[in-house]
């Protein structure tokens, strides 16, 4: 009984297997490239206006869990994963997990796009960093 439940489940799989080629070689469609083609990776996301960066200033009176884009220098740090940071308006403290370096070197005289949400505590406001890149 057991042989003839194997062999049934090997016919039925070799027959899957065999329709699901024919399918494919004779299905789809088969002939020019229209016009309009699938969006390249450029023309993927949002396209339109953005917040842009912001200064530390106006970042220390936005809401908890609002996504905030700053740019200037990693003065310090001051914790395992805290850094200060400073812009010409003032200064905020961030909070980088490790990976998010994603092997950059760093040092003061670095300018740094720093990407994340605003992080606010009863006592303490920081951000928390998602993305952050070196400008050049």
């Amino acid at each position: 009984m057991k042989k003839l439940t194997i062999l049934a489940l090997l016919a039925t799989l070799a027959s899957a297997s065999v329709f699901a080629q024919n399918s494919t070689a004779e299905g789809g469609f088969n002939g020019p490239e229209t016009t309009t083609s699938e969006p390249t990776q450029k023309e993927v996301g949002f396209s339109g206006p953005n917040a842009g960066t912001m200064t530390v200033e106006k970042a220390l009176t936005m809401d908890d869990d609002t996504w905030v884009t700053l740019q200037g220098n990693i003065e310090q740090q001051i914790g395992k994963e805290r850094y200060v940071f400073r812009d010409k308006t003032g200064t905020i403290n961030v909070d980088i997990d490790h990976k998010r370096w994603n092997g950059l070197t760093i040092s003061p005289t670095n300018s740094v796009e720093l990407q994340g949400e605003i992080n606010k505590d009863w006592n303490s406001i920081e951000l928390d960093v998602k993305q952050m890149s070196k400008i050049k």
